[in-house]
């Protein structure tokens, strides 16, 4: 339930905000919801650590995404000193 709220709240935050820290927030939020679900359904079966495990390489991923985020973010609001994501397809030129 509480893994469950979690990816509802990163959700609505994904698709309601329109900052691009707080869409990284949220991000994050929704992939520490998928972890905790893994490691409540490990705890089913402690003899088997597979919940634990592939959770451990979604937080590797999550913190890579986190770094390239990052550094995405600050690469666009040096060009166009914002971080709100509508001005986000103006890149293309």
């Amino acid at each position: 339930v509480v893994s469950a709220l979690l990816f509802t709240i990163g959700a609505v935050g994904f698709l309601l905000r329109r900052n691009l820290l707080v869409l990284l927030m949220s991000i994050e939020l929704m992939l520490n919801a998928v972890n905790l679900t893994l490691v409540a359904f490990n705890r089913q079966s402690p003899a088997n650590h597979s919940g634990q495990i592939f959770a451990f390489f979604v937080i590797t991923i999550a913190a890579a995404e986190a770094a390239v985020g990052l550094a995405i973010v600050l690469s666009f609001f040096r060009v166009r000193k914002t971080i709100r994501s509508d001005e986000a397809d103006l890149l293309r030129n």
